[in-house]
């Protein structure tokens, strides 16, 4: 009997999720591992700031759950969430982030994300949306499931439209700024307003849901 309870821990231990961490802050990054592996239900295989070398490391390794900013020094999670699903990854991605809920959520369920928690909640909120992910779960805030599904195209106005339609033709700031009659800063102004609401952080991504749409 003493036997197999020696045994237990080590299969207890067996069985912990392996998290990864990325964030461009250092000091979230090393707050971020002591919380998680304080909880004992997980194993923090490390951390990193960018994006590539997430990705990198999760080709390496078995990698459960990654834990993620939206914003990392070289590109955004919903270019890691792509890639993560362009490789049939298993790792189920959290992302933990300090921007608004409202420009981040939605993108982040679309790219395929299995949680979501903000950094302004309590450490216990960011463990509990691990714990339950790591048991097959989706862990997201309230959503309206409508606007999630709406088709994000038909949120844009004739004018973001029109924006669209000539990134896609390859013209630069300045030719639609030449081409449309407004300034470059009006130019700026009603891209970002378009990268906004289609959940993207640049004309490239733009125009491959553009085309994407138009096939």
């Amino acid at each position: 009997m003493t036997g197999t309870r020696e045994k237990a821990p080590a299969a207890a231990e067996a069985q912990k999720a392996r998290v990864l961490i990325a964030d461009k802050n250092p000091i979230m990054r090393s707050g971020l591992a002591e919380i998680i592996a304080r909880d004992g239900r997980f194993e923090v295989l490390g951390t990193v700031s960018t994006g590539k070398d997430f990705i990198d490391a999760i080709a390496r390794r078995p990698v459960d759950i990654g834990v993620i900013g939206w914003s990392l020094t070289d590109m955004s999670g919903g270019d890691v969430l792509a890639t993560v699903k362009r490789r049939q990854a298993l790792t189920r991605i959290v992302i933990y982030t300090g921007e608004a809920a409202g420009d981040v959520l939605k993108p982040a369920i679309r790219a395929g994300a299995w949680g979501f928690i903000s950094k302004s909640d309590e450490p216990e909120a960011l463990i509990d949306t691990i714990a339950a992910v790591s048991r097959g779960r989706l862990c997201f805030p309230f959503v309206d499931i409508e606007t999630l599904n709406q088709d994000p195209l038909d949120m844009l106005t004739a004018r973001e439209r029109e924006l669209l339609g000539a990134l896609a033709n390859g013209w630069s700031n300045l030719q639609i700024a030449a081409r449309i009659g407004i300034s470059r800063n009006t130019v700026k102004y009603h891209l970002k307003n378009l990268y906004d609401k289609l959940g993207v952080n640049n004309r490239a991504m733009a125009v491959a849901l553009y085309m994407s749409k138009s096939v």
